[in-house]
C-alpha cells in the first residue's frame, strides 16, 4: 500500500543470487550453553527461528524451562566466587580475547545476524564491530576503576572503598540487536567479575548462541550461560529466582514492568533500557541539509527497529515545507531489500509477522485520523514482513503515532511555533531514551538540550553512540546505563571498610 502523493513506490529488492546467507555449517548448536558446553534440553519441544526477508525456517532451538535455567544459574553460582577473585589484569585479557574472536568472525556473525532479523548487511557489520569495541572498551576501564580516595574521614579511623561483584547476574536481550545488546551486558558483566545466564530474544538467537560456541575455549565453565525461551517462562525464572543478584534487561516497556515486578520478591537490584520515542527538534536556523541526511539514517537504521529512532520530528513552522520536501526526497531514495540483495541495501523487513502486523496497524489506524503519508504508508509486496519506508505530516499534538513507540520505518512530522511549545511538546511522551536538538545558536543549544527530559541528548547528530560515553534513559524507558564506567558501576556493589587505628 503506497499513497497517490508518492510517485516513486519502494519495492523490494530480491537477492539475484538464490544461494542462502548462511550454510547449515554455520549454524551453532542448537541447545542451551551451560556450564562451558551446550547441553540437552529437558523437554523436546523447540521454537521455530524464521528468516523475516522469506519467511522460511532456518533453524528450531529448544524451549527452556525453569529446570533448564535453574542447571544455569547452579552453573554461574559455582563459577562466581574462582571469577570473582580473578585480578582486573586476568580479566581484561580474557575480554580482549573475546574481542580477538569476535573480530576474527565478523564476516560470519554478520551474514548470521542477518539471516535471522533481516537486517542488511551494512548493520550487521556495524553491529559486531560495536560489540568488538565493547569488550575491548570495558577490558580496559576495568583496570581502570575510580573510586573516594582512601582517607581519614572520621578522628583515627581509616577509610577504605571497595567495588564487588554482585554475584549472578540474569541478563535478557531483545530481538532488534541480539548480537550488541549481548556485548553490551555480558562485557561490563564479566569485567566487574560477575557471572550471568543469558536468555536471548526467542526470535533471534542465533548469534548469542554462536557467540557462545567460538568463546566457550575462551571463558571459565560457567561464567557465561545461554538458556533459549520465552520470556513468562525462562525470564520469569530469571527474575524470581534466589540466586540471581540483579536481573538486567533491555526490551519493551512491558517487559521491563514483568520483571521488575518478578524481582520485587527477592529484592534483586534490576537495571532496565527500555523503549523511546526520540523527538527531532528542528529549529529555524538549522541545516535543514544536514538534519534530512541525518534522518535517513537515523530514523531508519535497522529498518526503524530501534529504541533511539529519530521517528518524531517537531519542526518550527516557518522551515517546515521546506523540511519536508528535503526529508521527503531522502526517504524516497532508500534501498529497501533483502540483506543479500547488494551491500548497498538500507532498510530490511520487520523481525516478524506480529511485528509487521503491529506497524501496518498504526499506518492504518493514522491514516483514518487524517494523517498523510507523504512518502509509504503501508506494506510492500511480499515474501518478507517489508514496510515502505514513510513520512507522515498533517501530524496534530497528542496524535497516536506521534506519542506511541511505532518500531519500524515511520518518521511523524509535527510543527511548532517557538521554543517553549517545542521544550513542552517534545517531553510530552511517557518515555525519555533520547533527542536531538538541530540549531546554529549555540546558546540556544546548550539550554534547550539542558531542557529536554531524555538520558542522551544530541546536537546537530543523531544515534551516534560510543563506547566511553553512557546510554540510557528516563521516564518510561528505564534505569540503569549501559556502556562506559557507569555500566561497570550499574554491576558493582560499594563496600565501605573503616580500620581504627588511634593509638
Amino acid at each position: 500500500m503506497t499513497t497517490a502523493a508518492d510517485p516513486t513506490p519502494a519495492t523490494v529488492r530480491r537477492a539475484a543470487d538464490p544461494s542462502p546467507l548462511i550454510g547449515a555449517a554455520d549454524l551453532p548448536p542448537a541447545r542451551h550453553f551451560v556450564d562451558g558446553t551446550f547441553v540437552e534440553p529437558s523437554t523436546d519441544r523447540v521454537i521455530d527461528v524464521v528468516d523475516p526477508s522469506t519467511e522460511d525456517v532456518i533453524a528450531r532451538v529448544p524451549e527452556g524451562t525453569a529446570e533448564d535455567v535453574d542447571r544455569a544459574v547452579a552453573a554461574a553460582l559455582a563459577a562466581a566466587g574462582p571469577w570473582a577473585r580473578r585480578l582486573p589484569r586476568e580479566r581484561s585479557e580474557l575480554l580482549h580475547a573475546v574481542a580477538d574472536r569476535l573480530a576474527g568472525n565478523t564476516e560470519l556473525l554478520a551474514r548470521l545476524e542477518s539471516a535471522n532479523t533481516g537486517k542488511p548487511l551494512a548493520v550487521s557489520t556495524d553491529d559486531v564491530g560495536q560489540a568488538v569495541d565493547t569488550f575491548r572498551f570495558m577490558a580496559g576501564a576495568v583496570r581502570a576503576a575510580t573510586s573516594l580516595a582512601a582517607g581519614e574521614y572520621a578522628e583515627n579511623h581509616l577509610s577504605v572503598i571497595l567495588r564487588e561483584p554482585l554475584g549472578v547476574i540474569g541478563v535478557i536481550t531483545p530481538w532488534n540487536y541480539p548480537l550488541l545488546m549481548a556485548a553490551w551486558k555480558i562485557a561490563p558483566v564479566l569485567a566487574a567479575g560477575n557471572t550471568l545466564v543469558l536468555k536471548p530474544s526467542e526470535q533471534t538467537p542465533l548469534t548469542t548462541l554462536k557467540f557462545a560456541e567460538l568463546v566457550a575455549d575462551l571463558l571459565p565453565a560457567g561464567v557465561l550461560n545461554v538458556v533459549n525461551g520465552y520470556g513468562a517462562t525462562v525470564g520469569a525464572r530469571l527474575a524470581e529466582h534466589p540466586d540471581v543478584d540483579m536481573i538486567a534487561l533491555t526490551g519493551s516497556v512491558g517487559s521491563g514492568r514483568a520483571v521488575a515486578r518478578a524481582a520485587a520478591d527477592t529484592l534483586k537490584r534490576v537495571h532496565l533500557e527500555l523503549g523511546g520515542k526520540a523527538p527531532v527538534v528542528v529549529f529555524e536556523d538549522a541545516d535543514l541539509t544536514a538534519a534530512a541526511s541525518a534522518l535517513r539514517v537515523a530514523g531508519f537504521w535497522n529498518s526503524g527497529q530501534e529504541c533511539g529512532a529519530a521517528c518524531r520530528v517537531l519542526v518550527h513552522e516557518s522551515v517546515a515545507g521546506e523540511f519536508i520536501e528535503r526529508l521527503v526526497g531522502e526517504v524516497r531514495a532508500l534501498v529497501v531489500g533483502e540483506p543479500a540483495a547488494g551491500a548497498d541495501v538500507e532498510v530490511g523487513p520487520m523481525v516478524s509477522k506480529a511485528h509487521f502486523d503491529r506497524v501496518t496497524g498504526f499506518l492504518e489506524r493514522a491514516k483514518k485520523e487524517g494523517l498523510r503519508a507523504a512518502t509509504g504508508g503501508g506494506a510492500l509486496d511480499g515474501p518478507g514482513h517489508f514496510v515502505a519506508p514513510t513520512v507522515l505530516v498533517d501530524v496534530p499534538e497528542g496524535a497516536e503515532a506521534a506519542r506511541e513507540e511505532i518500531f519500524g520505518p515511520v518518521v511523524t512530522v509535527e510543527t511548532f511555533t517557538d521554543e517553549d511549545e517545542a521544550v513542552r511538546r517534545a517531553n510530552d511522551v511517557p518515555l525519555g531514551l533520547s533527542a536531538s536538538v538541530w540549531t546554529e545558536n549555540a546558546r540556544r543549544s546548550h539550554d534547550i538540550a539542558a531542557r529536554l527530559d531524555f538520558g542522551t541528548v544530541w546536537v546537530n547528530s543523531h544515534l551516534v553512540l560510543a563506547s566511553e560515553v553512557p546510554w540510557g534513559g528516563f521516564k518510561g524507558s528505564g534505569y540503569g546505563r549501559d556502556l562506559s564506567i557507569y555500566a561497570l558501576d550499574d554491576y558493582t556493589r560499594t563496600k565501605h571498610v573503616m580500620h581504627h587505628h588511634g593509638r
